[in-house]
């Protein structure tokens, strides 16, 4: 039974509650340069094996929307937004974050936070949801780094915890580097606990 659900941001569609939802969007697979380091054809191949090895059907994925400054300002700093939303980033800010700096990057990045903050509360009310891509979390409050632009994690949780639609929040990171971006955002909150578990000899080193 299609029902529809009560917070705005995912308002204006029909979820049904005994599905997945899995929130994936073309923009996900970013174009890069030939040779670029970074596996961009993971976000294709993701949804293809699930697919695939029969854990979700195309009914399970929707697009997520694009997310707003107001919210990305909640977790970044205002001069940070600014120089990615303008363009204005400098060459040594663009290697840090390991991306030839483009507009559409940026897009991509506020569109995985979207689906991040999108599928959190789509849990909440579903029990589980996933994000095709995310977990960016060597996103610093004030710069990007490792191959991420903005805190999705960061974003989500400081959303719900402000709207009180959660009282704490644990951020469970088994990604072989360290979720060194989370825990500088969350360094001074109490109501998030960060818990990496990660590569010691690793980037950051």
């Amino acid at each position: 039974m299609a029902i529809m659900s009560r917070h705005p941001l995912i308002a204006d569609a029909q979820f049904d509650q005994r599905q997945l939802y899995v929130a994936w969007d073309p923009l996900y697979r970013h174009p890069l340069p030939d040779g670029h380091r970074f596996p961009m054809e993971k976000y294709d191949l993701i949804p293809e094996q699930l697919n695939y090895e029969g854990t979700t059907i195309s009914g399970n994925y929707y697009r997520p929307g694009k997310l707003d400054e107001e919210t990305i300002l909640l977790t970044h700093t205002r001069d940070y937004w600014e120089k990615l939303r303008d363009g204005t980033i400098t060459p040594r800010e663009a290697r840090k974050t390991g991306f030839p700096y483009s507009p559409q990057l940026v897009e991509r990045g506020r569109t995985i936070a979207m689906g991040t903050l999108q599928n959190a509360l789509l849990a909440q009310e579903y029990g589980l949801a996933i994000n095709g891509a995310g977990g960016t979390h060597h996103a610093f409050t004030d710069r990007g780094e490792g191959f991420c632009l903005l805190s999705d994690i960061g974003i989500a949780a400081k959303w719900l915890l402000d709207r009180k639609l959660v009282k704490k929040a644990l951020v469970v990171d088994l990604d072989v580097h360290q979720g060194n971006g989370t825990a500088q955002i969350f360094q001074d909150d109490p109501r998030v606990f960060t818990f990496s578990m990660h590569c010691e000899a690793n980037y950051p080193l």
